[in-house]
């Protein structure tokens, strides 16, 4: 390994034969960042992870081709090296991937989707511009150049973008497509959005934000997401005290608090979509096996996060392989999980079961090259949870939120197996 100073960023990297069994050499960091994979000098993709770690060694499993299609199969044999550059958030991670894939233009990032099916962030050349989320074809069919202010993107994931945008706005409150200004034909009676009532809108609407203050926002927005992190505080910062020394406390205080959600941004970013930690929680994830003497057989996945199920995140599976085997179930149920890479991984597997629910989990991590924590509930007579098993750091550190996900996993899982054994019943009875 190699170390290069890039500015302010540390970027390690590597040459190595793209083998599976060299992934121990390589001693990726377990925290947010941009990889690359190299022809040489030559850029072939860049990605973003939440742990470039795990991102990284997925690309290693046996069965890529059928997961994430074979170009990107292809371009891994291609490959000869992967750098990275760490970030302070996922947040940071989108932005930079977004603005490097658009400079540098990489092999496969642009044969991997049409520019039509990306997503960009657009800033209205108004007098209180919007800023708007749009996709890739609705930018080409309705929008002007002379109508846009800034754009931004492309941005490769759009679930992640919008929860992105819902981060920056919390930060830098801003007119959408559905806040009219105060004072314009749709608004004469300077009525508040909806946003402006939840914090999410700086008064354009009611006239509480003039054309001017706006645009120090719009300024701000345009500045973050041109990736300038660390130019963005230093300016916040001086304004800062520059309104302190003035005495314009109100505005010194609002600055302050737009400094420290900067810099605390890994606190509150990406929490769906990307699992970045939250007050310390993690992403748990849930797996459970419901069957009656193996007929309708079905698998859950849950979720949790710093004590809250996220419940939109919840998935289920239809067994196809297994019948009356809750270890084969589980096997499967990983598998076509671990398929899915626009989903984040967890900071911790938990099964219901004990040795060996772990053993088949961590097979199928291996074969995916992936590592997570696993931890297994191991239940009573009363299928009551008697005890805790596994990787005792997560247990020490997640007891709470692994039994909460297993609960949950348990209940949405006999929940949808009696479901769909009463819509068999019925069935049934249909001549």
């Amino acid at each position: 390994m190699r170390e290069v100073a890039c500015g302010d960023v540390i970027v390690a990297a590597y040459s190595f034969a793209m083998e599976r069994s060299n992934l121990s050499k390589f001693k990726l960091p377990d925290t947010p960042g941009v990889y690359f994979f190299k022809k040489g000098r030559k850029i072939l993709y860049i990605g973003k992870a939440t742990s470039l770690r795990d991102r990284v060694r997925s690309y290693f499993s046996s069965d890529i081709s059928s997961t994430r299609g074979e170009a990107i199969a292809r371009m891994v044999k291609e490959a000869t090296s992967v750098t990275h550059e760490k970030t302070d958030s996922v947040l940071e991670a989108l932005i930079l991937e977004a603005n490097l894939i658009k400079s540098r233009q990489p092999t496969y990032n642009v044969d991997e989707k049409d520019n039509k099916s990306f997503n960009y962030v657009i800033v209205t050349k108004e007098d209180f511009p919007r800023v708007l989320v749009i996709r890739g074809r609705e930018l080409f069919q309705k929008w002007e150049q002379k109508t846009l202010k800034n754009l931004f993107g492309p941005f490769p994931g759009g679930q992640s973008l919008q929860e992105a945008i819902k981060i920056v706005r919390r930060i830098f409150p801003f007119r959408d497509a559905k806040c009219n200004p105060c004072g314009s034909a749709k608004n004469k009676l300077c009525k508040p959005c909806f946003n402006r009532q939840i914090g999410l809108c700086p008064g354009v609407c009611t006239g509480a934000c003039s054309k001017e203050e706006y645009a120090k926002t719009v300024r701000n927005i345009c500045e973050l997401f041109s990736g300038n992190f660390k130019g963005l505080k230093r300016r916040l910062t001086a304004q800062m005290r520059a309104a302190a020394e003035g005495e314009r406390f109100e505005e010194a205080a609002q600055l302050r608090r737009q400094v420290e959600a900067l810099t605390h941004i890994r606190d509150v970013s990406l929490i769906k979509s990307d699992a970045i930690s939250v007050g310390g929680g993690a992403r748990i994830e849930a797996f459970d096996v419901a069957h009656t003497a193996g007929s309708e057989t079905v698998g859950v996945m849950t979720v949790v996060h710093s004590g809250e199920p996220i419940k939109d995140a919840y998935r289920k599976f239809t067994i196809r392989t297994a019948t009356n085997n809750d270890v084969a179930a589980l096997k499967e149920m990983l598998e076509r999980r671990l398929n899915h890479p626009e989903w984040p991984l967890p900071r911790v597997i938990v099964v219901d079961g004990a040795a060996a629910q772990i053993n088949a989990a961590r097979k199928v991590l291996r074969q995916k090259g992936i590592e997570v924590p696993l931890v297994g509930v191991v239940k009573n007579e009363f299928h009551k949870p008697e005890r805790l098993m596994g990787d005792r750091r997560s247990i020490e550190a997640f007891e709470k939120d692994i039994l909460l996900a297993n609960n949950e996993a348990h209940r949405f899982a006999i929940t949808w197996h009696r479901k769909r054994r009463r819509t068999r019943s019925l069935e049934s009875f249909v001549v």
